[in-house]
């Protein structure tokens, strides 16, 4: 099992800036690829970013490419997702998800994380 805790969320402004965190706990978190994913309103789960076991690789939805950057600290057991130049079309809750899988390549898709987090909500005003 591995149990994951958001935290950073918050209101800002349009422009601003937002470092989520989750920390993990729990069976490997560091040989696992970890994801944030964020829901809106009334629409689905989507992928915003991935990031392999190692760091080295890392993946982002086009939407959030060159704003947001995802990294991970495996000695603290805590993955991250700098966000910069948010847009109100960034509102919705995230979620910290861990893959399935120990030293796979990381997935866009939810249904290889099998480790949610409670999420965090952040809210960007115009």
């Amino acid at each position: 099992q591995v149990q994951l805790v958001e935290s950073g969320g918050g209101l800002v402004q349009a422009g601003d800036s937002l470092r989520l965190s989750c920390a993990a706990s729990g069976r490997a978190f560091s040989n696992r690829p970890m994801a944030w994913f964020r829901q809106a309103p009334g629409r689905e789960r989507e992928f915003v970013a991935a990031i392999s076991w190692s760091g080295d690789t890392t993946y982002y939805a086009d939407s959030v490419k060159g704003r947001f950057t995802i990294s991970r600290d495996n000695a603290k057991n805590t993955v991250y997702l700098q966000m910069n130049s948010l847009k109100p079309d960034d509102t919705a809750v995230y979620y910290c998800a861990a893959n399935a899988r120990m030293w796979v390549t990381p997935s866009r898709e939810k249904g290889a994380y099998v480790y949610w987090g409670q999420g965090t909500q952040v809210t960007v005003s115009s």
